[in-house]
């Protein structure tokens, strides 16, 4: 419950923080407003590790594979597309077309056990809920 509960809130901010990030890109730019992104999350991690966990950084270093580091540049190119296609679509298409986009990614890491995760069996079940997704989306999109 409280895993559902976390994953509520989770799409919840990332919905508001992109309407955010679209708003300081109008003022500013794409890369200034990825920056201030990127920098104001740093100082928040920062902070809340002083406070509060005090593992070292070196662990960083031990990290195998090191593509697994790579996190940060992906969440850059995350801002960004999310910046681009709310701006494009709106708000509810942009992250409607996002959440199946992740569904459909992490369905095809988790068959194919991909960077660590533990292989999964293919099911048509969870297709067919993939698939009426995307029914909504069309559903959601189509003008009378």
């Amino acid at each position: 419950m409280v895993g559902i509960l976390i994953a509520l809130i989770s799409g919840a901010l990332m919905s508001v923080q992109g309407v955010f990030n679209t708003e300081v890109t109008k003022h500013t730019s794409m890369w200034v407003s990825n920056s201030w992104v990127q920098f104001s999350a740093l100082a928040i991690c920062l902070v809340t590790w002083f406070f509060t966990d005090r593992t070292s950084f070196a662990g960083i270093l031990e990290i195998q594979p090191k593509y697994m580091l790579l996190g940060g540049v992906i969440g850059a190119f995350i801002t960004y597309t999310v910046i681009k296609s709310m701006a494009a679509l709106g708000p509810a298409q942009a992250v409607m077309l996002i959440v199946v986009a992740q569904l459909l990614v992490a369905y095809v890491i988790e068959v194919f056990g991909m960077f660590g995760t533990e292989k999964q069996p293919f099911e048509w079940r969870k297709v067919i809920g993939m698939a009426v997704c995307i029914g909504g989306i069309i559903l959601f999109k189509w003008e009378s």
